[in-house]
């Protein structure tokens, strides 16, 4: 089963919080630092500042922390049943042996943070299902048993990379590359216990479109395309055959005249990282061959 706590960093009571935390932290400027920290409020966009009864600052660099520990009562009520668990903030799993088993612990789960945590649980996105259909922090199980990104992931990844490499953006080439580089990195060592090896391929074909796409766009003058391919080797006597189309930028974006001047290599060396190399140093080491 898997579950989901609604509103979370919104809805967590502070003298609860602060009762559990005087069980960790015994310091009363520490503890008082914190008080002020969950109280400061927020300022909204027309410069108002709105007050904070309760709730932690998502996002915040110590509300992890302080998630943990107002969950951690949840932690041991789980483990004093003997439950197979894995949670992250407000976010959780139950591994029970049978579907009876997995509605009757959800139910109690429920009554639990309903009632002891004063928590509301989120039943839209709460469940007694199989291991196989569960989500947890953007993983799944394929048909394999193996990890696997899911689909909202999948979704998230090609939406991010269509902002970063947008045509309408106007950034240099270089610092969409760079912003591409540090995504891309940071988004496979998350996922680098899945074993997405085909869809890191595909995507590798689709990431190296998208700029093309970016570089097409912003050559935007024939001639400026003319000077750029020829320079990258473009046959002469083809490459008007390229920079006179107008077919649109990402069906020019897979022309072989520009694949072919701007080719994985080249695109390689200007920084855009090769998505399939990345994958296997990152699940087989940094001696793997590729």
């Amino acid at each position: 089963m898997e579950c989901d706590l609604k509103s979370f960093f919104d809805t967590v009571n502070h003298d609860r919080l602060m009762n559990a935390l005087k069980e960790k932290c015994r310091c009363r400027l520490t503890l008082g630092l914190i008080r002020r920290y969950l109280m400061a409020g927020v300022e909204l966009p027309d410069g108002t500042r709105e007050t904070t009864s309760q709730g932690v600052p998502q996002g915040g660099p110590l509300s992890p922390l302080l998630a943990n520990i107002a969950l951690d009562p949840l932690d041991k009520e789980l483990g004093s049943r003997g439950h197979r668990f894995a949670r992250y903030a407000d976010d959780f799993i139950v591994m029970v042996k049978s579907a009876k088993a997995a509605k009757r612990v959800l139910a109690s789960v429920i009554r639990y943070c309903e009632g002891r945590l004063r928590l509301v649980v989120n039943r839209a996105k709460s469940r007694a299902a199989p291991l196989k259909a569960c989500e947890f922090l953007g993983y799944r199980l394929n048909n394999r048993a193996k990890l696997a990104w899911t689909e909202k992931a999948h979704y998230r990844f090609k939406e991010r990379l269509r902002e970063i490499t947008s045509r309408n953006r106007g950034h240099r080439v270089q610092t969409v590359i760079d912003e591409l580089n540090l995504y891309l990195r940071g988004w496979l060592n998350y996922y680098k216990l899945s074993s997405t090896y085909k869809e890191v391929l595909a995507l590798s074909v689709w990431v190296r479109r998208r700029v093309r796409l970016y570089y097409w766009k912003q050559w935007k003058q024939p001639r400026t395309r003319r000077r750029h391919l020829l320079a990258l080797g473009a046959d002469p006597e083809r490459v008007h055959m390229a920079t006179r189309s107008r077919k649109g930028y990402w069906r020019m974006s897979q022309n072989e005249i520009v694949r072919h001047a701007l080719n994985n290599r080249w695109l390689e060396e200007q920084g855009v990282p090769d998505l399939k190399a990345v994958w296997i140093v990152l699940h087989y080491g940094p001696k793997a061959r590729v």
